[in-house]
């Protein structure tokens, strides 16, 4: 049996498949599995909190992990630990959540691209047909994620507190949420996964996005994004394609190719949800 796993911060989804591709079980969701926000009690609690995941735990053979998080030696070796602590029989190989995007996004195994991802967080690298390539380390949600969900997410909350928010909009975002300043304190002080609260905000972003000042909130991040990461890698979008994968991705495609045609490159393929790419992929691989 094959666990294929793909983990942002807020949530991660499992699937088992056969050695042939075809899945063994429904597919399993649990909390997000971010090693480089979550300690390794917190980890392994929430795999182990996972019924299906446990009963059949000592059938896995391999183990795909794709995750926020993993880009780093530290938090990616922590975490591949922990699978094989759990998952005994299997052979475990974690990767950053980038090259899930990759595989799940590319036309061919050996196509170059500029990939990104734009969910709870966000991320951009350039494939070169065999590896990934990297030219900005991420600092996390507090200081990078430009056009990620939890970007949005603390937008809308600094437009609402500024007066910035047109005040239909204000008066919805306060009926949809508790916007109370202790309790959005509390949320990204006090608890684990702050990143995570912010982006259930960006929900609501896109269940208005009628309004003209919504779609230049999203506009505004995309064009810092592309400024600050898509824009690495100048001398390669000549000739690669940019692909995306990710909720936030999705939901905005209208608004990327808007901003592609303005700043000049050229979009491919948009991947919601890039876990259904990766069983073709590793069936073809194994």
């Amino acid at each position: 049996m094959i666990l294929i796993t793909d983990s942002g911060s807020t949530k991660c989804d499992w699937i088992a498949i056969d050695k042939d591709g075809s899945q063994l079980y429904e597919k399993i969701r649990t909390k997000g599995l971010n090693p480089a926000i979550l300690k390794e009690k917190k980890l392994n609690k929430i795999i182990k909190e996972s019924d299906e995941l446990m009963q059949f735990k000592d059938k896995v053979t391999h183990v795909f992990f794709y995750g926020a998080g993993c880009g780093t030696t530290k938090p990616r070796v922590m975490l591949t630990e922990i699978l094989e602590s759990i998952f005994k029989s299997a052979i475990v190989d974690v990767q950053e959540d980038t090259m899930a995007a990759v595989r799940a996004t590319i036309n061919h195994n050996t196509e170059t691209a500029v990939v990104c991802i734009l969910g709870t967080g966000s991320n951009c690298s350039y494939f070169d047909g065999n590896r990934l390539h990297q030219r900005v380390r991420s600092l996390g949600y507090t200081l990078m994620d430009e056009a990620s969900g939890n970007y949005y997410g603390k937008e809308l909350i600094k437009d609402y507190y500024f007066n910035n928010m047109p005040e239909d909009i204000k008066v919805a975002f306060e009926h949809k949420y508790n916007l109370e300043a202790d309790y959005i304190k509390y949320n990204l002080y006090k608890q684990p996964n702050p990143n995570a609260y912010l982006a259930n905000f960006a929900e609501f972003m896109f269940l208005n996005k009628d309004s003209e000042y919504m779609i230049e909130l999203i506009k505004k991040g995309i064009r810092l994004f592309t400024k600050n990461m898509i824009f690495q890698y100048k001398e390669e979008l000549k000739t690669a394609p940019v692909h995306f994968a990710g909720s936030i991705a999705f939901f905005a495609e209208d608004e990327i190719r808007q901003i592609a045609d303005e700043l000049g490159f050229t979009v491919g393929n948009f991947e919601r949800r890039p876990i259904e790419g990766l069983v073709t992929y590793h069936t073809n691989h194994l």
